[in-house]
């Protein structure tokens, strides 16, 4: 049985008419509730409402919506998103969440958008919304795992494998829209050969940069594994009972000199990405006495 796609858009009035006349001679007398109108050319069905929403769907939904495909605008998507790769404490978060065509007013009612340019208290407020209104899968790599791992891997490896963990554990929940969308950090021959050894992978990504400010998918993902991050930051500082600053700058060394100081570096491994450089400047045959 031939596979068949749905893509929901919303299109303009002149859009909608652009459309209605290229494919005129294959309407449909037969007109669903709430529609305008509804054409069946070879392969899709198109069907038309009054609030400018329209449906394409058919093994050959993608071609005839394709001239309306810019992007942020195509609904549903899927976008995952990392945070904690450029910050010498804390884990590594990457989350992947699905956009329905409904929830776009909210999301930007919510005002989602890249999580760097939203503010730690906005990011408190907006990130429990969205978990309660989007399909999504989370996963948090504590820094004691994450170097485990990096023996092994480079960070780009480890990148790769939890963006598609997470595109497999929301691909258990629900069924995935064909536009799927990452926040490239690698060519995608790369990102595949990186997979090479996982028993499933999620393929048909399109790879993007800043791609967390032109789709919604990937901002919300974006802000969710922000606030997973930082609830994690919360948890060590209460649990060692100091600060940790996120980064990997000079404040970064002064906790991880206080942190040294009062558990000993054998256990920095607990709290730090260990290969970064201010790793090094902490080991004890580099420290001035």
């Amino acid at each position: 049985m031939a596979k068949t796609n749905t893509i929901t858009l919303t299109l303009t009035s002149a859009q909608g008419e652009r459309l209605y006349n290229a494919w005129q001679d294959a309407r449909d007398e037969k007109i669903p509730a709430y529609a305008l109108w509804q054409l069946r050319p070879e392969n899709c069905v198109i069907t038309r409402y009054a609030s400018g929403k329209t449906v394409f769907q058919g093994k050959d939904a993608e071609v005839y919506a394709s001239p309306f495909l810019d992007g942020g605008d195509r609904l549903p998507q899927a976008g995952s998103d990392e945070v904690g790769t450029g910050d010498y404490f804390g884990p590594v978060c990457v989350c992947a969440c699905i956009v329905q065509p409904g929830q776009v007013q909210q999301l930007h009612q919510l005002g989602v958008r890249d999580s760097k340019a939203v503010t730690d208290e906005e990011i408190r407020t907006i990130a429990p919304a969205l978990m309660k209104l989007l399909e999504y899968s989370l996963l948090i790599v504590s820094d004691e795992k994450y170097n485990q791992v990096h023996d092994q891997s480079n960070m780009n490896a480890i990148k790769a494998r939890l963006h598609n963990q997470a595109y497999v554990n929301l691909q258990k929940k629900t069924v995935l829209p064909d536009f799927r969308i990452i926040d490239q950090f690698t060519p995608e021959p790369q990102y595949y050969r990186y997979l090479s050894r996982e028993k499933a992978v999620v393929r048909g990504i399109h790879f993007e940069t800043k791609a967390e400010n032109k789709y919604p998918a990937v901002g919300a993902a974006s802000i969710i594994a922000r606030y997973a991050f930082l609830r994690s930051m919360d948890a060590m500082e209460k649990t060692y009972g100091m600060s940790f600053h996120k980064g990997a700058g000079s404040q970064t060394d002064l906790d991880a000199g206080t942190f040294v100081q009062r558990y000993g570096f054998a256990k920095l491994s607990k709290v730090a990405k260990l290969h970064f450089k201010n790793t090094e400047r902490l080991r004890p045959e580099n420290t001035k006495e």
